[in-house]
């Protein structure tokens, strides 16, 4: 079901509240002043080729797992710090490395980087993640993905990977006919804007209609007024606002669905 935010209400009430967690670096020494669990990190080899970034809260205990996937640049510094921010919240997250190691700064890199990527092999190391997150004790798995990585949220949860909820964030060239959407059997989020070029409104709505029709639980929130990588701090569509509106409500979407 399609969410429109008109106007400016709802963003300054999220603002007012102080609700601003996605992408905003907060020092892990920092956690218990801002209410958030102390956590713990570490780069680790799960996959040939990837180091991801492994993010858990400190404490004991049972912890859903989320596979966080980066932008189009690679696991750069904005990726790891919405994985530790997550970890705050109390899940186990690890940020995959699709590139091998690059993290890339202009578009021109981007764009060759992904030119030449190699679609099984990244799902393949996906679904590695999903595996190593299973085995640090998750009994309940999602994805999350932006841009580049929207899409291979949506790759992920078509592979026949079973997964319990998948958040895609502007997603360029995702699956969106019901035949290639079919293998999906759990809740599915979906943010947009609609001033995004390179995602037309009308590529949102055939991959809602499609959802609707296989009958699978979804969300689909498109922004007024903002366009691609809306929620990237270092784009220069960043929209801080609809960036905190959109992150409040993924985390009561995983929450809902993995706790």
């Amino acid at each position: 079901m399609r969410n429109y935010f008109l106007g400016a209400i709802v963003f300054l009430a999220v603002i007012v509240g102080g609700n601003w967690y996605y992408w905003q670096a907060m020092p892990v020494e920092e956690a218990a002043q801002t209410g958030g669990a102390t956590i713990k990190t570490q780069d680790i080899a799960y996959f040939e080729g990837a180091k991801g970034y492994f993010v858990r809260p400190e404490a004991a205990g049972d912890y859903p797992g989320v596979v966080l996937i980066h932008e189009n640049r690679g696991l750069r510094p904005e990726i790891r710090t919405a994985a530790e921010d997550l970890a705050k919240e109390g899940f186990m997250v690890l940020a995959v490395d699709l590139f091998n190691g690059q993290v890339l700064e202009t578009q021109d890199q981007a764009r060759a980087v992904t030119s030449q990527f190699d679609q099984a092999k990244g799902v393949e190391n996906m679904r590695a993640a999903a595996q190593y997150l299973r085995g640090q004790g998750a009994t309940k798995v999602a994805s999350w993905g932006w841009c580049f990585g929207g899409r291979q949220s949506v790759e992920l949860a078509i592979s026949g990977e079973p997964l319990d909820a998948t958040v895609v964030y502007y997603g360029g060239g995702m699956a969106t006919t019901t035949q290639q959407l079919a293998p999906i059997k759990w809740p599915v989020m979906g943010v947009f804007g609609d001033a995004d070029q390179a995602i037309p409104v009308a590529t949102v709505q055939a991959f809602e209609s499609s959802l609707d029709t296989l009958g699978i639980e979804n969300e689909v929130y498109i922004y007024p007024g903002v366009g691609h990588a809306f929620a990237n701090p270092s784009n220069p569509n960043h929209a801080p606002a609809e960036t905190a509106d959109a992150w409040e409500k993924t985390l009561t979407f995983l929450e809902r669905h993995l706790k």
